[in-house]
């Protein structure tokens, strides 16, 4: 998969994809990260991307051109690829929808900056995504939360194949459930001890616990899944 990132601040993403799982998927080949300067299609001298939004307002707003340019420039014209829009006012992102950009062959991510985007520019992407109910200066840290979520699903990314099945929002008899509370050393710690069970070695019963784990726990925080 390629991932191509149009940003104002691409700086803001080196450090963080040159750590981890992130880094190792660009080692293997199966992510490669493409970084796009948006000022680069700014106009005129000082590569301007942003002007006063009709109408008045607080703040500067992305002009469409501008965008539509890095838009353009990004794309491989393949059959899939996707551009998404990284907006307060997008669908809300989620596992359902993080599965579903990991089969794209390229994704095209548009961060946000000053006071949003010209209205015009919905009309150059596939998707707008949200990442929740609350505003952020940029697109940049959506971009991150997507690029990482995306890229632990692409097949042969983390060692063990079935790391992404038994999680949080992974499907438990055709529901999804948080995932089950997990125990290591020390057994016993300031009065609280691990679950017998997971001690006894009956691996049946086990799985009859986390299953019940993960279903009350999923009733109790998360009764809309």
């Amino acid at each position: 998969m390629q991932v191509s990132i149009i940003t104002l601040f691409p700086q803001i993403f080196r450090e963080i994809f040159s750590v981890s799982i992130i880094k190792r998927a660009q080692e293997q080949g199966k992510i490669k990260i493409n970084l796009i300067d948006l000022r680069e299609f700014g106009i005129g001298k000082h590569k301007i991307v942003d002007d006063k939004p009709y109408g008045g307002g607080t703040g500067m707003v992305l002009r469409v051109d501008v965008v539509a340019r890095a838009i353009e420039a990004s794309r491989m014209k393949i059959k899939r690829e996707s551009v998404i829009l990284l907006d307060p006012k997008g669908k809300k992102y989620d596992q359902v929808l993080a599965k579903k950009l990991s089969h794209l062959d390229h994704l095209i991510l548009v961060c946000g900056h000053y006071e949003g985007f010209d209205e015009r520019v919905r009309d150059l992407v596939d998707y707008e995504i949200s990442i929740g109910d609350y505003v952020l200066s940029g697109g940049e840290a959506p971009a991150i939360v997507i690029v990482d979520s995306v890229t632990r699903l692409i097949p042969g990314v983390l060692k063990k194949s079935d790391a992404t099945v038994f999680e949080s929002f992974a499907k438990i008899g055709g529901k999804r459930m948080l995932e089950y509370p997990h125990y290591t050393r020390p057994r016993l710690w300031r009065g609280k001890k691990v679950p017998p069970v997971l001690l006894s070695g009956n691996f049946a019963e086990i799985e009859k616990y986390r299953q019940k784990q993960a279903k009350k726990i999923t009733r109790k925080r998360r009764p809309d899944l």
